[in-house]
């Protein structure tokens, strides 16, 4: 079976269960939206996703293999963006850029880096230390790790954390444009994906206890 399934997983934290036998379908061209309050398991979820974290119980699968069996394959068709930059505060938005891209193994040139921060509208801030960005600037360099890596599956943790509506509109038609290619996204948002309503299928973690 093509795309991400993920079956009766189960997950404690502190002897606390955050959700039990949950079970979902990604297929391609699919964009799922997890929703639910604070504390409901939405990022244990996306690190089990991704293989970062182990459920108690269940499994999940991408293109009809155990991602757990075969991590280093699987790790190389996704993209995964925490809630958190993950950018270093003294390199410059190039380095950090050229540094994650050797850790992904992915071939990238100097040049290249310049075109997707234009992009993303941080002309004139390539070679500042992020440490001198504000959130919404070192948000969008986290992002730009999008533009760089082919991927098939994008698994993102509050990806629109302090980006201005110019910034929101630029990451939706991102999306859109994934999907339609075919890719799969799941992410979650304290916001309504708003231009891309009926686009979307959503998952609603506080009811899965």
């Amino acid at each position: 079976m093509s795309g991400l399934s993920a079956s009766q997983l189960t997950c404690i934290k502190r002897d606390r269960v955050l959700f039990k036998a949950l079970s979902l379908q990604v297929s391609k061209g699919d964009l799922l939206y997890l929703r639910g309050p604070n504390g409901a398991g939405k990022t244990s979820l996306l690190r089990i996703l991704t293989g970062l974290s182990l459920p108690e119980e269940g499994d999940v699968v991408f293109d009809g293999v155990s991602i757990f069996s075969s991590h280093s394959n699987y790790t190389e068709k996704l993209v995964y963006l925490g809630h958190k930059s993950a950018l270093n505060p003294a390199l410059s938005a190039v380095e950090n850029l050229h540094f994650w891209a050797a850790q992904h193994r992915v071939s990238i040139k100097t040049a290249n880096l310049y075109e997707v921060l234009d992009t993303l509208g941080l002309v004139g801030l390539e070679e500042v230390p992020v440490k001198f960005l504000s959130a919404g600037q070192q948000r969008r360099v986290a992002l730009s790790r999008l533009w760089l890596k082919t991927a098939e599956l994008w698994v993102l943790d509050e990806p629109f954390t302090a980006l201005d509506v110019e910034g929101v509109s630029l990451l939706e038609k991102l999306f859109a444009n994934h999907c339609a290619a075919g890719g799969m996204i799941i992410t979650t948002s304290h916001q309504a994906l708003s231009s891309m309503a009926g686009k979307y299928r959503t998952y609603d973690l506080e009811y899965n206890l």
